[in-house]
This record gives structure tokens, sequence and C-alpha cells, in this order.
């Protein structure tokens, strides 16, 4: 579709004088996925062989196994004697910047030159003939009013006259389905390639009797990727999403649904003033728990449906991404009353003066130079601003906007240097790493500025002047009172003292290597970068490898294993020290973001130190037991603060979210504070952090639609104020059927497992899962009252299509180390899954909850290769130990981690082709660098690893993990297979048994 030039794209909508409107039944063509032989597959099994069961722990207890038709177990083949030609069977700043809301400079007086001056402005023809009667449209277009609104809707002004015979039907506007929803359908080819083994050769054309083409594609398959297009458009049949009754008892979730797009936004015809396909907001901007808001307040409690937005306002970019668009002019049109700014969603009316807002309704004068272009002084067709046509956009603020001028970019960085932080590697790793990202960091106007304290018993500060070619250390020792030790040359210009910063970084990691200090200070240097930087603002970047044991903020080892899995477990994961969220605030009023990078080899309290970045708008990162000796540690580590230090970032920024007359915004959730009652203070945007803001009806709809704008005034790094709009539209209804057809279900478990994370340290986590059951129960059980309309005890459990994966979702929450009832979790590996909940984009969260899990030793022939869209990746499997032959190898990751499962029984030729080594038995499991071997299935499986850390967003860098059936670490067996969360497990149920749990409250209920 992006190919498609703009006046010929589908995208377009027609001249709402269209007559006929009949939108196309959204179909959603599945094909079966067929799989052939794979050298990686052992010889059929006798009959005494059958009935084998993977080799799993005694605690752990696999779920409901698939039964063959004869009523048997699945068996799992046995290698037995290798055949020559491994013949298989098939697989079965001190005063804040200024806050968004000032007036907008768009209501000066200045208008363009002119040669006379007249009470109304001239426009250009096709402008003219929008508000006139002799425009295209013949005088059949019946404005659009929403319904009751105060004061009355004037006439909707349309845009200059279209082609009315190249449209033949009126459609209602859908947003595109983000890409990253897009799931590509892997090949059907079977997995095969020429390998020698024993004189022996992989032959392809013995799978001929196959009859795999792929040379030509189907034509189901073109029909089905023509239909989905179609839909995205909304070209469809209905002016709602059908509601489709889902059982769920007895039928294995269809886990590849988890990339499916949303339901589709069917807003009424002629909501946008313009037929850009881009004028309602995409999923990985912003997303509602549902896509049709009820009318009532009563609706909404009668539906138990949770209603929130799920925002994301400084999304990374990928390949095939397009830029926000920015809007240079400085003409930025704002409602004087709700301060709206203007979107796509707005009237015209009075001949195209004015503009009605679409929240409050208000008329407003449309700025002087709207249509107006600076570049060429001439005038300019309104259509094609950027406001009018997209959803997300950017506005290059004027200084009415501003209090001081722009901040630059300040990287202050806090390192530990205790004789830990040296052994374990992390000050030379960290030196090493900034010094080669120094490039990378963003200092596009030069304004960059960076510092450098290292601290373990004492203070060290380094003068940086860019006339010296040394630098030199000044040493502070007292720790209560803390001071700077002179008042320049602390906090230097990177380009100016590019020479000097360079020779502090090649020493620093050999500067403490005979240290034998093993004390802390973390608290006093905080507080003195804070008096270095305040004044500015900017990021202190903390890299900590030991527990602060001095000085103010000094925080003692608590971790009590026998309180694990226990109520008194809520208390070691809240913060210990009120120290570091009272420097968080502070921090957070001089536009000061602290992001922690947290490398202990023990005890951390990852609790306690996430308060900084939480209240400041950064990021913790944690890295258990690091050791820079292990060459994977040390290049997870560097990846990971490379990316970071080389990531665009938003400063001194401020947000809020507005909403339609009736709606309100009532929680937030999220790394920031809370300056006033819907003011969210972040001194730094992370690219791809997310928050989850819910909502409330408190008045009764009257309007056919809603409107959520987010609106968040920042800085860039190169020196410019901009103001960065998101805007999404949505229907309103009163029918309870409609709202649950429209629910989103990724948008609704992100929603939940930030409710679930907040309840688990204001309460008990046992608290925190009773509520998720509960609320999973309601949802379902009203579904079964007032949309199917069963009464009484029922066998079956029922939702609706969109909703079929969320009791799945709900349950990988439940089984998720951030809030799984067990007593084997450290506190600060679930403290650390608790940040990573509530900032995560659901593009991440999803598998964060729900791992990917492919199987390698016979995926298709094409997976790994490249495809039309990049890497072709396997069809993903069920979580599900059914899964698991012995003689295969499975991929399994979450984004944190990857595991490379391989059965007890596996193929030597795949050990050899893998990992280099003859046999299972000369597998060593655990943390590993996959090689790249000169074969094609090592190429295939690392094309596959690479793809899976790069395509998300985020500076993730998974580790890699070797997992042996029998043999290796136990610990690391019982990792892996707590991911496995179709299964049982010792304190949570599978997922059959889960639905059974949900269908016996359901059916006791009363809803």
């Amino acid at each position: 579709m992006s190919n498609i030039p703009p006046s010929q794209s589908p995208l377009s909508r027609p001249p709402p004088s269209s007559p006929n409107s009949r939108p196309m039944q959204a179909t959603d063509p599945n094909q079966q996925i067929q799989r052939g032989p794979s050298p990686y597959q052992s010889t059929p099994l006798g009959p005494a062989q059958s009935g084998i069961r993977p080799n799993v722990p005694p605690a752990f207890r696999p779920g409901n196994f698939q039964q063959t038709p004869s009523g048997r177990p699945l068996s799992y083949p046995n290698q037995t004697a290798m055949s020559p030609t491994y013949q298989v069977m098939p697989a079965n700043s001190t005063s804040p910047p200024a806050v968004e809301n000032l007036e907008s400079p768009s209501q000066r007086s200045d208008t363009p030159p002119s040669t006379s001056h007249k009470p109304k402005r001239l426009y250009p023809k096709e402008i003219t003939e929008a508000y006139t009667e002799s425009n295209t449209y013949g005088g059949q277009y019946q404005p659009f009013n929403p319904a009751v609104a105060p004061g009355g809707i004037g006439q909707q002004v349309q845009p200059p006259a279209i082609d009315q015979n190249a449209y033949q039907q009126p459609q209602f506007f859908t947003p595109a389905g983000d890409q990253n929803y897009q799931a590509t359908a892997p090949s059907m080819t079977p997995a095969h390639y020429s390998q020698q083994y024993n004189t022996q050769q992989y032959n392809t054309q013995q799978y001929n009797t196959q009859q795999y083409n792929t040379q030509q594609p189907s034509m189901n398959a073109s029909m089905g990727g023509l239909t989905n297009q179609l839909n995205n458009m909304n070209l469809g049949g209905h002016s709602q999403t059908q509601l489709i009754n889902v059982n769920l008892i007895g039928v294995p979730p269809n886990v590849g649904d988890l990339d499916a797009p949303p339901p589709p936004i069917n807003l009424p015809p002629n909501s946008s003033v313009t037929q850009s396909d881009k004028a309602n907001c995409e999923p990985s901007y912003k997303r509602c728990t549902f896509n049709s808001v009820p009318a009532t307040a009563s609706l909404l409690s009668k539906s138990r449906l949770p209603f929130g937005l799920i925002i994301t306002p400084y999304r990374s970019l990928k390949e095939g991404d397009e830029p926000v668009p920015v809007v240079t002019d400085t003409v930025i049109a704002r409602c004087r009353r709700c301060r709206t700014y203007i979107n796509p969603f707005v009237n015209f009316v009075e001949g195209g003066q004015k503009w009605r807002c679409n929240l409050c309704f208000l008329l407003n004068e449309v700025p002087s130079q709207f249509d107006w272009d600076l570049q060429t002084s001439q005038q300019a067709n309104r259509w094609k601003r950027a406001e009018l046509n997209h959803a997300v956009v950017e506005f290059v603020a004027p200084t009415e906007y501003m209090v001081r001028p722009p901040q630059p970019p300040v990287y202050l960085f806090v390192i530990d240097v205790s004789f830990p932080a040296v052994q374990s590697g992390a000050v030379a790793t960290a030196a090493k790493t900034i010094l080669e990202s120094l490039d990378r960091i963003p200092n596009e106007e030069n304004r960059t500025k960076v510092g450098f304290i290292t601290v373990d018993t004492s203070l060290h500060f380094y003068s940086l002047n860019s006339n010296s070619s040394e630098p030199q250390m000044l040493v502070v020792s007292d720790l209560e009172d803390v001071f700077l030790p002179q008042p320049d040359d602390l906090l230097v210009n990177l380009t100016e003292a590019r020479s000097v910063v360079e020779s502090l970084l090649s020493r620093l990691g050999d500067m403490f290597k005979d240290t034998h200090t093993v004390g802390n200070a973390l608290g006093s240097a905080l507080l003195a970068g804070f008096k270095l930087i305040s004044s500015i603002g900017g990021k202190i970047v903390v890299l900590q490898s030991s527990l602060p044991n001095i000085g103010p903020g000094q925080l003692k080892a608590r971790e009590d294993s026998k309180a694990l899995g226990t109520p008194k477990e809520s208390a070691l994961l809240q913060s210990a020290e009120p120290f570091y969220k009272k420097f968080a605030v502070d921090c957070s009023r001089s536009q000061v973001c602290v992001d922690m990078f947290l490398l202990g080899s023990q005890y951390s309290d990852v609790a306690t130190l996430s308060c900084c970045p939480r209240y400041t708008g950064g990021q913790t990162y944690f890295y258990p037991a690091f050791n820079a000796g292990r060459s994977e540690d040390a290049l997870k580590f560097a990846h990971e603060f490379a990316e970071f230090l080389a990531s665009p970032i938003a400063l001194e920024a401020v947000m809020r979210v507005r909403a339609s007359k009736g709606l309100r915004m009532t929680s937030f959730y999220g790394n920031f504070f809370v300056r006033q009652t819907d003011l969210l203070a972040l001194p730094n945007v992370s690219r791809d952090h997310s928050y989850a803001i819910e909502v409330s009806i408190e008045e009764n709809i009257t309007t056919p639609t809603v409107c959520f704008q987010t609106a968040l005034l920042h800085t860039t790094c190169f020196g410019e104020r901009r103001i960065r709009v998101l805007t999404l539209s949505l229907p309103v209804t009163n029918s309870i059927s409609e709202l649950y057809s429209s629910a989103d279900q990724i948008a609704i478990s992100t929603l939940l497992a930030n409710k679930a994370v907040e309840r688990s340290l204001s309460s008990k986590l046992e608290d925190a899962r009773d509520a998720l059951t509960n609320k999973l129960i309601d949802i379902l059980g009203v579904y079964k009252s007032a949309i199917t309309g069963s009464q009484g005890a029922s066998p079956q459990l029922q939702t609706c299509e969109n909703l079929k994966l969320l009791p799945l979702l709900a349950l990988g929450l439940l089984k998720h180390v951030g809030l799984r009832a067990s007593s084997q979790i450290p506190t600060d590996l679930r403290s650390y899954a608790m940040c990573l909940l509530t900032t995560m984009p659901s593009q991440l969260l999803i598998p964060y909850i729900h791992p990917r899990f492919y199987s390698l030793h016979n995926m298709p022939i094409d997976a790994g290769t490249y495809g039309p869209d990049g890497i072709i990746m396997p069809p993903s499997l069920n979580l599900s130990s059914e899964k698991l032959e012995r003689h295969g190898a499975y991929l399994l990751e979450d984004g944190q981690n990857i595991f490379i499962w391989l059965g007890r029984q596996v193929v030597p030729q795949l050990c050899m082709d893998l990992l280099n080594v003859r046999s299972y038995e000369e597998v060593r499991s655990g943390k590993v660098t996959l090689l790249q071997l000169d074969n094609p299935f090592s190429q295939q499986v690392n094309a596959i690893i690479g793809k899976t850390r790069e395509s998300r967003r985020g500076v993730y860098y998974p580790h890699l993990y070797i997992v042996k059936e029998d043999g290796g670490d136990p610990s690391l067996r019982l990792w892996f297979l707590s991911h496995i969360i179709e299964d049982r497990t010792d304190t949570v149920m599978s997922y059959q048994q889960w639905l059974g749990h949900l269908k016996d409250k359901v059916n006791s209920g009363s809803f």
C-alpha cells in the first residue's frame, strides 16, 4: 500500500454525497500450515516405544495431553538406529518550562502581505468552492451534526472538489493497521537442505510428492491479502464490527492472533474533514481498551470492561515507518476554551473563517496565516496542512511556549568504582562503551554537555578544562554536606572538551584497578550531581554495582528468603528509604532525569533504587550477577548502554490528555510525576516508554463520536521546542454487544498489567492476582448474561472473537515472574519485572507475558531466509509441553531472554550444524553466543535470533541460553519450563484448568 500514489490510494475517502454505502464483511483468511519431512526428526517408532513423555522435573506437571484417535496420549518419538538417509515421519531547570496550555501564538494579528484590505480573506478557487452550493457535490451533501450538541453544530465544510465518479461508495474511516501487528504468513514448504553426512546427502527432490509450489502465490492467499487491506480501510459491509461467539474450553488458543490488529474503528461518515488515511491515530502511538465508547456510565459499569488509554507518544521509528510530520510555520490553532489543537475531526463554518472544536464545540477564529505559505509568500491549500491530515503531528513551538531557552542535552555519569564494581569489570566496560559512543550521543548543534563523578567512600570530580590535555581529579570526602570543589569545568561542552573527555575515559578502566574499598556513597553522589546540573536540567546516568551503605540514602541488605511467597513479601517490594523518592521529586521540579544501570553481583535493592527513574521519567536496567569476564554479559550491557546513549530523547516535557465533554482522566501509570491533576511532568521522555491512563464517564455522551487528544510539549535533542499531538477519535455506542465487539484485548491486557503492579506495591501480591482474576470473571460473566443471554450453569465458556486470547494473556500475567506466587523468585528480579511491566509498549509487553515459541528442527524451509518483508519467521507454537518432542529443537523468547531447548534424543547432525559438537552429550548448557557456521541451518537460526533481537522497539538485547532436556543445569531447565504457561505448575493451573475455574465462577456468579 505504501507504493500507491496519494491520488490513487484506496485509502482516500469518497465524497460525502455518495448515496450508497455497504461496507464489506471483514474476513481473516487462515491458511493451514503444512510441514514436510525434516532431516532433524528421528525415524518412526514401534508400538512398544509410544507414550513417552518429556523428562521434566517432578515439580512440573504438564496440562492435558492431546489424545490420538485411538485414545492414547500423543507419543514422543524416540531416536532409534540411524538410517543412512534419516527418513522421518511428518511432525505433528530551576523554573519549569511553560506548560503546554499557554495561550497560543495563533491569535496574533499579523497577516500575510496583500495589496488590499478586505473584511474577509480571499481563498484559492478550490477552497472557495468547498463552501458554496456550486461545488462538485451538487448540493447533495447533508451536513453532519453531532446529536444534541451544546449550542448546535454548524455545517461541516468539506475539502475541494473530488471526482465523484472515482468513488462508488462512501466509506467509514478506519486507521490503517499498524504494521507491527501484521503477521507475516510463513512459507508452507518443509525444512530441508543439502548436507553430506556419512556419505549421504539430504536431497531436496525426495520431497517432490509434497507438491509444494514456491513460484506462484496461492489465489486464496492473494484474495485474503486484498480482503485484509480493504478491512483496514473499513470498506466493509457493516457500520459496526460483527460479534462472533467463540468457545474457549477444549480449544487450543490460536497464538498467531496475538499479532492481529485491533478491531476496526467504525466512525460515522464524514467525521474527518480530509480523506487522509492517517487522520486517526495508529495503535502503536495510542490505543483504547475498546474502539466504541459507551454513551453512559451505567453502560460502562454494566459491561465491566476497563476503560483506558495506552499511549506511547515518543515511539521509535523502524524501517518502513513514516516520520511524524512537522508543522514549521508556528501557526498553531487551538480552542480558546479547552485548548484543544486543531485536528482532522474539527468542523469549519462561516465560509471557513471559523472552526468548531470537536471536544467542547466552541467556535474559534481560524488563524490569519493558516492559509498562507510563508516560504512562497502565497496562499496555500489548507486541506494539505499536516494537522488536518495526520492524527500524529508535531508543531514547532514559538517563543510564547518557553520560559527559558531550550535546554541542551546534559549527561552526567555517576559511576561506582568500589571493589565489587572494579572486580566485575563494570567500570572498564562502562568507560569503554561511553568512549565508543561519543559520536552517537545526540549532539547535532554541538550543545551537549557531559560530566563525570566516580564514587566509593569518597566523591571524585573531574576537571575537564578544554585548554588542558589531561583531566584533573578532585576528591571530596565530606559525604554529609556535599559541595562542588570548583565552579567550572566539571560540566563541559562535549565538542569543545572532546580530547580531554576521551583521555579520561581511556584511563578510567585502570584508574581504580588496585582499589580494595567496598563502601559506596551513592546518595551523596546523587546530591552532588543534582547541584551540578539542576540549573540546566539533564540526565544523571547511574552505573551502580554495590549496595549504597554510606551517607545519605544508605541501604541494608534486607532480602529475606523466608518472607518470599508470603504476605510479608510485599514489604520487600516497596522502597526501604524515603531519600530516593524525595530526591526524585526534587529532580522532577528541576527537569533532571535519573536512569539506573544496576550491575550488582549480589542484592541490589532494585525496589528502592528504581524510585528515582519512576518519578523522573527515567528507566531502570538490571544485570544480575554481572561479570564482564563472560563475553555474553559484557556484550548485552555494552549493546544496551550504547543504544541508550544513542537514543534521541525529549527533554523538559509535560504531557496532558484532553477528552470530549463527559470524559475524565482518573488514574495514571508509568514513569512520571503528576504535577497537577492531569498534567504529567516528564524531565525526560525516553523512546518507546508507554503510559497507561484510566478514563471515567462523568456525564452521558450525546455526540456520535468522542475524541482523545494527547499533547506532549518538549525540547528536542537539537534544541527545538515542539508540541507532539496525538488525536484519537472513536464512535459512541449504546449497545453492549457493540462495545464488546470493539474491545481490544491487547490494550486491556496492558492496562491490567499496570493496575496489577500498582496493586502489588500498594497492597499485596495476592490482592493483585485476585483482582486480575475477578476482573476476568466479571468480563466473561457479563458476556454470558448480557450477550449470549444464557441463564444458569453452562458446560461451555464463551467470549467474542476479539477477546478470545484475553484469558490466556491473563494467565500469562498470573504466571509471570512479576506476579507469580512463588518462594523462589528473588526480590530484585520481581521488582525489575514490575518496572518492565509498567514501561513497556504493547509490542514488547505481550511477548514478555506470553513468550513466542518456535520449532527449529522441522521449521519451513524458507524460515530464517529473506522474504519481501525481511527475515521470515517460523510459525508460532502454543506454550505447551505437548509440543516438545524428544528429538526436537525449539526456540523460546520473551524479549528479555532467548532459550534454545534441545531434546535428549536430538539428531547428532543437528548438534553439529547448530553448535558444532558431535552429539547431545557434548552440548554445554547455559548462557552462550551462538556460532555462525557454514551451513544453511546455522545461518537460518542465527537470522531468526537476529531478527528477534532487532525487530522489536527498545534497547533490549536478549541473552541466549542453551537448555538441555536432561543432563544440564536443573534450575535453567525449570526457568525455561516456567514460560510454558499452558501447562500446570505447583501453584498455578494449566490453561484448560484455568478456563474451567473461570467457567465455574461465571456459572455461580450473578452479573
